[in-house]
């Protein structure tokens, strides 16, 4: 018996979905001493430093867990900038 022929699925690679996720360079500003530690735990942030009461880095894909990492810390200012990556 020959098997049913099926129409193939294309499944993304996880470096094709690693490619497509926004990256972001952060600069926030805080009231005290930033939460450094925290934020460089979070998942997708990476290159954290900081300078007085302002802490820079970059956040890859969702944001979720970032924001997360700022609970309960007060914020002056927050800017991202989206860094454009090419394939």
């Amino acid at each position: 018996m020959v098997p049913p022929i099926t129409v193939p699925r294309f499944v993304r690679s996880v470096a094709v979905v690693a490619e497509e996720l926004p990256v972001q360079r952060v600069e926030i500003s805080f009231v005290g001493a930033p939460p450094s530690s925290q934020i460089a735990r979070a998942s997708g942030v990476s290159e954290v430093e900081t300078d007085g009461s302002v802490l820079r880095c970059t956040v890859y894909g969702s944001f979720q867990p970032f924001l997360e990492a700022l609970r309960g810390h007060e914020v002056i200012s927050l800017r991202t900038t989206e860094i454009h990556t090419y394939r």
